[in-house]
């Protein structure tokens, strides 16, 4: 039998855990993994795993009941080994009522239910630090998808040509930067422009769309558009995105799409940051309050959000421009 993976953390999460997902691959062959429904079809093409199962434990998988329930579909697989790179009460006890004999995570709260527990390294990048679940040195697999064809047709209806993806979203509020309308209508002048997100960020891509609008100049609303996997696929065909401290810049990272990241209440020290020597960070640095939270909280707590305020368009333009991914249009 495969190996089994359980990783039901935030979707930036699951992203981050594919070097994992291929270091394990590498040693037992492609491994099941346990994720959330909205994460399923990001791992489902991906070289690395054999077969999705899909755990929605906030929907009809909640409480003890769906923990109680999937641990008894995962018994009947009878895995032999079981990765949790996820340190939560859910993950451990579905490895322990799936009865798999060894029981692989990071030491922590959780880990006397496991059989082995492995230190975590504190420094370093996310990516990083989950391969060390299997002995792999930072670096050795970086974080991969694999849209298909369809997912690459798809995108490609939206638009043609070279464009700079924006991702204004954030589940967190105080993550998200003010002034993409602003920034919108200035690369416009240079390169077309595409809002990317789910269906919650369409009011915040019309607004953007509506700021380039005046110039003539091609914007793009593609939020709630296209399934995650085709959102992949579109940021692979940026020129460059620039996104808030959230999943899109995950995405970028595992598209090989070159980045300009913008950090508020959090700090790349986190371990959430771009990944890829070139790519860029933005952040007000001398702010005492700074960082307020490990997430970023729904509202600035001291009522003046200047971690995001005091990060400005030009600051913005400048990372693109030194990055090379503003194109004069014809």
């Amino acid at each position: 039998m495969p190996a089994l993976v359980i990783q039901t953390a935030f979707l930036g999460d699951v992203v981050l855990t594919t070097p994992l997902l291929s270091a394990l691959a590498a040693e037992h062959g492609p491994v099941d993994v346990v994720t959330t429904p909205i994460a399923g079809p990001l791992l489902e093409t991906h070289p690395a795993v054999r077969t999705v199962i899909p755990y929605d434990k906030r929907g009809r998988d909640r409480g003890w009941a769906g923990v109680r329930s999937l641990g008894r579909r995962l018994k009947a697989e009878r895995y032999a080994c079981a990765y949790l790179p996820h340190r939560s009460l859910r993950t451990a006890a579905l490895a322990l009522l799936a009865r798999i004999p060894s029981r692989i995570g990071f030491s922590g709260g959780w880990s006397f239910l496991y059989t082995e527990a492995r230190p975590k390294p504190s420094v370093g990048h996310e990516s990083d630090r989950l391969l060390a679940l299997a002995n792999e040195a930072p670096g050795a697999y970086p974080p991969h998808l694999r849209p298909t064809a369809a997912d690459e047709q798809a995108a490609a209806t939206l638009i043609e040509g070279a464009f700079i993806a924006l991702a204004p979203g954030s589940i967190w509020g105080s993550k998200r930067w003010p002034y993409y309308a602003e920034l919108a209508a200035k690369l416009a002048e240079h390169v077309a422009v595409v809002v990317v997100g789910g269906p919650d960020d369409v009011e915040l891509g019309d607004a953007i769309v509506q700021a380039v609008r005046p110039s003539g100049r091609q914007a793009v609303n593609a939020c709630g558009r296209l399934t995650l996997r085709q959102s992949a696929a579109l940021i692979g065909k940026a020129a460059l995105l620039v996104t808030n401290d959230s999943a899109p810049l995950h995405l970028a990272t595992a598209m090989g799409t070159p980045i300009v990241a913008l950090f508020g209440p959090t700090v790349t020290e986190f371990g959430f940051g771009p990944l890829r020597a070139g790519d860029v960070a933005l952040g007000v640095d001398p702010l005492q309050c700074r960082p307020c939270s490990s997430h970023g909280p729904p509202q600035c707590p001291l009522g003046h959000h200047r971690c995001l305020r005091e990060l400005t368009v030009a600051a913005v333009i400048a990372a693109i421009e030194e990055l090379g991914a503003l194109r004069r249009r014809s």
